[in-house]
């Protein structure tokens, strides 16, 4: 007889898997893109109220405005007395949208923090939402570069690739036409570039393999996510991001905004959600989630009548349950 000898194969030692990330920072953007997407006018107290429960509830980055022409935008008309009021904020960074050279004149003039300059990927959402194509929005970035170096101010400029998924006016946005679109911003001046599923047309995996190629050829000057729960993979979308390495995330209180190019769609990944999720994961966030909440109730009161989002709300936190990082442990 033959005698049975164990064939299988000596293990053979892995390489380590890449670990993710263990913190991510959540931008509150609800103060500019939420408001500018609903018809209430918030008032500027309520809005000052808003910034500060936020600030005490730990977020550190609060987008508090756009610097438009207030007939375009009278939900942000007051978007420099906000600023200034979250410029007195201890470790606060405050950013405004700046559509052009206009708004960042008023944006430097203010003391901005940093400064968003919106560029949609697609041709025909550019033209419609900005009157631009997106290569004459590179050449205004370029411009503000040189007005913000010649200012002396430290303010960063971030250049946001809107519609980087698809489009509802054009459909499919060529990936290697966002790529370029966001190198072409960082070698106008931005300073570091997001990318934005403006319509909610991103899953998954078109998240990993855009923001894993997008990372490739610029690195960390990919800075931020900015997601919308449309068609409800909001969340997963932001996870396939942070699985590839992003670590700042935009979000609504209330899953406030949209876009007026998407009708009917529901409004950016809601921010009580987020920061749930994420700390249920054990990514830490700094962000007190039952303080969200509270300031969730608050806003709702401002925003009778609006459609809210989320599901964190409805149902309230786990009593008694550990992130599941901790159980683990």
């Amino acid at each position: 007889m033959e005698t049975l000898v164990n064939s299988s194969p000596t293990p053979v030692a892995c390489a380590s898997a890449p670990q993710s990330p263990t913190v991510a920072l959540v931008r509150e953007v609800g103060l500019r893109d939420g408001l500018q997407s609903i018809a209430t006018i918030v008032s500027t107290a309520c809005k000052i109220e808003w910034v500060n429960a936020a600030h005490a509830a730990g977020q550190r980055e609060i987008e508090v405005g756009s610097f438009v022409p207030a007939r375009l935008l009278p939900q942000l008309a007051d978007t420099a007395e906000v600023l200034a009021h979250a410029k007195t904020l201890p470790g606060i960074v405050a950013s405004v949208l700046v559509p052009n050279l206009k708004g960042a004149e008023r944006a430097l003039e203010c003391g901005a923090d940093l400064m968003v300059v919106p560029l949609s990927a697609s041709h025909a959402h550019s033209l419609a939402n900005l009157r631009r194509t997106p290569d004459e929005v590179v050449a205004e970035v370029a411009r503000i570069r040189a007005l913000r170096d010649a200012s002396g101010s430290r303010a960063l400029i971030e250049g946001g690739v809107g519609t980087a998924f698809g489009c509802t006016l054009q459909g499919e946005v060529a990936e290697s036409e966002v790529l370029r679109l966001m190198q072409a911003l960082l070698d106008a001046g931005a300073d570091r570039v997001s990318l934005a599923d403006t319509v909610g047309y991103a899953d998954p995996a078109s998240v990993d393999r855009l923001f894993g190629r997008a990372r490739a050829l610029v690195g960390e000057r990919l800075a931020c996510a900015h997601f919308h729960d449309t068609r409800g993979m909001g969340l997963a979308n932001v996870y396939a991001a942070w699985q590839a390495g992003i670590t700042r995330f935009d979000a609504c209180l209330a899953g406030i905004g949209g876009c007026p190019h998407a009708p009917g769609a529901s409004g950016n990944v809601t921010t009580e959600d987020l920061v749930f999720m994420l700390e249920r994961m054990g990514v830490e966030t700094g962000i007190d989630v039952a303080a969200l909440l509270m300031l969730r109730q608050r806003v709702a009161g401002w925003l009778r009548g609006e459609t809210l989002h989320g599901t964190l709300w409805q149902a309230g936190l786990p009593q008694n349950a550990a992130p599941a990082a901790m159980q683990a442990a």
